[in-house]
């Protein structure tokens, strides 16, 4: 069975972050790609703290330009021209129907794992993909307590859900979306925290300058 990635996101900016959750995804779990899919109308979102998705959608894909088994899929954009909400569990449907064969690995941070039962229809996520939780950690570092906690939530959503839920561990690397948007504001550099090619995409259309505030 092939084994495909899915990162899904806002990507408002993509950054070296995310890139590198998913080459970490996809070495631990031998997938064959990962795509990554900009959400439409995100429904959890401040919708003018977002950037169009046709834009979002272009930085990505300059992004993993070079990365032959990274894969810009704008399923999800599509929905932005109805102002449709983009749901999860309808994405994972759509994918389910273009490509049954295909086991689907959704990759999300940890933390996300104290929300997903509030998502739209959690059971149908949990049916149609394994779950890649990305946990940062650092050598030598020991967070018991926090290890507790993740183990407890993973136990719960498997035994109320059934989840397939699997541990992604990585070195984190302390970059966020909205702290890039935050220094460009501020006209701080943001080299090498980003793909050079998205950099000069944003300097070069002057993204993120101003609040939208």
């Amino acid at each position: 069975m092939r084994r495909i990635g899915i990162m899904g996101g806002t990507f408002n900016p993509i950054h070296n972050g995310h890139l590198a959750i998913a080459e970490r995804a996809r070495e631990q779990f031998l997938l064959e790609k990962v795509m990554f899919l900009p959400s439409g109308v995100p429904y959890m979102k401040n919708l003018r703290e977002v950037l169009p998705v046709s834009v979002r959608c272009e930085m990505t894909s300059l992004a993993i330009a070079d990365i032959p088994y990274f894969e810009l899929s704008e399923m999800e954009a599509s929905d932005a021209e109805t102002r449709k909400n983009t749901y999860t569990f309808e994405t994972l449907e759509k994918l389910r129907q273009l490509d049954p064969e295909a086991q689907y690995y959704f990759i999300l941070g940890a933390d996300s794992l104290q929300t997903i039962e509030h998502w739209k229809n959690p059971r149908l996520i949990f049916q149609d993909c394994i779950i890649l939780a990305a946990v940062r950690w650092e050598k030598g570092s020991s967070e018991e307590n926090a290890k507790k906690l993740l183990d407890r939530q993973i136990l719960y959503l498997q035994e109320k859900f059934g989840a397939v839920i699997e541990i992604l561990k990585f070195q984190g690397i302390d970059i966020s979306s909205t702290k890039l948007r935050e220094k460009i504001q501020m006209g701080e550099s943001v080299h090498n925290l980003m793909p050079e090619a998205v950099e000069n995409y944003i300097l070069t259309h002057h993204l993120y300058e101003k609040s939208t505030d």
